[in-house]
């Protein structure tokens, strides 16, 4: 599956909540696959690994891999390496998420390795120093995501803007063809707009959307700010 994404970018990570694992996956993934179809956004959802193939063969947006291992083939038992989400339908890869950190180097090698077999990796950091190493790296996206305000509901875009502004700068700095997205507490429509407006191409998410009780109203929502604050910016 060769994919274009289009910004700005809506991305789902599912993590391994009850709501979001088997059957729950494939409604999640089609849910959101009903809203980019109804809004034109781009919308990336990251199952479990265990789901991801039934949820690739259900959906036809872009679907990630939660975590990726720094391997190639071989003897790395209970280990996932690029060929395994490749052969499994997926397009791309959650890179160093603050539940599943990776040491400097095995970031840069598994940003490798995604570029070795065509995927699209979506690098995760946590500070502005951080974001900058991780630009270096030459990821095809990054998200800031201080991991104190992950599953809070206190947006970083609003409790600390200062980081998002800051990531946005480094990253024009130091290797502008990379797209930025905020994370951490994003639960709202506005949230979402506040985003875009500090500067970011996007928003990556988690329970705010699979735990929410209706989904497609909150994602919805969040589709059409998220188009809205990118008209604004131009």
């Amino acid at each position: 599956m060769s994919v274009e994404l289009k910004y700005p970018v809506i991305a789902l990570n599912f993590k391994v909540y009850l709501e979001s694992i088997g059957e729950n996956a494939v409604r999640l993934a089609r849910i959101a696959e009903e809203v980019s179809r109804e809004y034109g956004v781009s919308i990336i959802v990251a199952p479990p690994l265990p789901d991801l193939r039934a949820v690739v063969e259900h959906v036809s947006i872009p679907v990630f891999a939660q975590h990726v291992d720094p391997y190639r083939p071989g003897g790395h038992t209970g280990s996932i390496i690029v060929e395994n989400i490749k052969a499994a339908g997926a397009v791309g890869s959650i890179v160093n998420h603050s539940e599943k950190r990776l040491l400097l180097a095995d970031i840069g090698a598994v940003l490798e390795r995604l570029r070795e077999v065509g995927l699209i990796s979506l690098l995760c950091t946590d500070t502005v120093e951080t974001t900058k190493a991780g630009a270096a790296l030459g990821p095809n996206m990054l998200a800031i995501e201080p991991p104190e305000l992950i599953g809070t509901g206190i947006p970083v875009s609003k409790a600390k803007p200062e980081v998002v502004t800051g990531a946005v700068e480094a990253i024009k700095r130091i290797n502008p063809s990379v797209r930025i997205l905020c994370g951490a507490g994003i639960s709202t429509g506005d949230d979402v707009a506040k985003a875009i407006e500090l500067g970011t191409e996007g928003v990556l998410l988690a329970s705010a959307y699979v735990k929410a009780k209706d989904p497609k109203k909150l994602l919805a929502e969040m589709a059409d700010a998220a188009l809205r604050s990118w008209e604004r910016r131009g």
